[in-house]
């Protein structure tokens, strides 16, 4: 399968009109993307973001998110966000991909306990916990996943994914393409090869990684997912703990080694997560600097979440998005 997809991922929550279209040409034309997952909750803005990306030469997965509501509201969301991007699709064949939803298990209430994501994600991240509720999960998460994919062909007629969780076991059957957030932490980078070369073994269809990376901290990298929780997010102030020291080398090499691995591969394609994270700002003072936990390749503002200044692994995209 030919490396076709070099892509990101670019959340639109409550971002202006300028200030999407801006960015969505920044990673058309300096980080060399050729596509963009945009992650939206309202279907309006989502759609025209899309038509934004579409007419700044990039092709669009469109990726709706709607965490922590019933199943027939978040059914409803997707069939309303199906119909619109089919009318995209329509305008524009060949470009448009739609997946279902993401990491289910974690963002749908029933699978894993508790009735908020970031309750339920105190189990995910303990994997001895979360074990305890695998043959749970994979029996509703694939429940859900067959009605999500009923109500979305309902109405859209080009490909379909899912964004999986790398803990989820799904059945692709229905699917069109192979979805899977794959992060790479601990110390075996040989262990995620090679469970990169059994997922591309076992699958017969094509395959693209919808997330991976890492923050910017010496140890970032074998924390990989796990990099926000350096910062105490439940103090007066979240803060990061004392310790961590910034460091942007890291996240880029991650980013680079793993583009590479993927193209040697022969990954369909790959997004990175993510280009922004405004709930996570850079500031000066390193127990603030909530930047250091986050995912964007650039660095945020506190003052101005909108405005932004690219950190290291931006440029180490490029170089790589360019060259591959």
């Amino acid at each position: 399968m030919a490396w076709e997809i070099k892509g990101i991922s670019y959340a639109i929550e409550d971002a202006p009109t300028d200030v999407v279209r801006r960015d969505l040409r920044v990673i058309a034309e300096e980080l060399h993307c050729t596509a963009v997952m945009l992650i939206g909750t309202e279907t309006g803005p989502h759609i025209a973001a899309a038509q934004h990306a579409l007419e700044a030469g990039l092709d669009v997965y469109i990726r709706p998110y709607f965490a922590d509501r019933p199943r027939s509201a978040q059914l409803a969301h997707l069939a309303a966000t199906a119909a619109a991007a089919e009318e995209l699709r329509a305008r524009h064949p060949g470009r448009v991909t739609l997946l279902v939803g993401s990491e289910f298990s974690l963002t749908a209430p029933g699978m894993i306990p508790g009735p908020r994501v970031v309750i339920r994600l105190q189990v995910l991240v303990r994997p001895r916990l979360r074990r305890l509720f695998d043959r749970r999960i994979t029996r509703r998460l694939n429940r859900l996943l067959a009605d999500a994919l009923r109500t979305a062909r309902r109405s859209f007629h080009g490909p379909i994914s899912y964004a999986a969780g790398g803990w989820e076991k799904v059945d692709w059957s229905g699917f069109d393409v192979i979805g899977v957030n794959l992060y790479r932490s601990g110390t075996d980078p040989a262990a995620y090869e090679r469970g990169l070369r059994t997922l591309l073994d076992g699958a017969d269809k094509p395959v693209v990684i919808t997330e991976f990376g890492c923050g910017a901290h010496v140890g970032a990298d074998q924390r990989g997912p796990g990099s926000f929780r350096i910062v105490q997010w439940f103090a007066d102030e979240p803060r990061v703990k004392d310790g961590h020291v910034r460091d942007e080398h890291t996240q880029a090499a991650y980013l680079g080694e793993l583009i590479d691995l993927y193209a040697v591969h022969g990954v369909h394609g790959c997004f990175v997560f993510t280009f922004a994270m405004p709930d996570f700002p850079h500031r000066p003072d390193p127990r603030h600097d909530l930047d250091m936990a986050g995912f964007g390749v650039v660095k945020v503002s506190a003052d101005d979440i909108w405005a932004w200044e690219p950190k290291e692994a931006f440029h180490e995209v490029a170089r790589r998005y360019a060259s591959t």
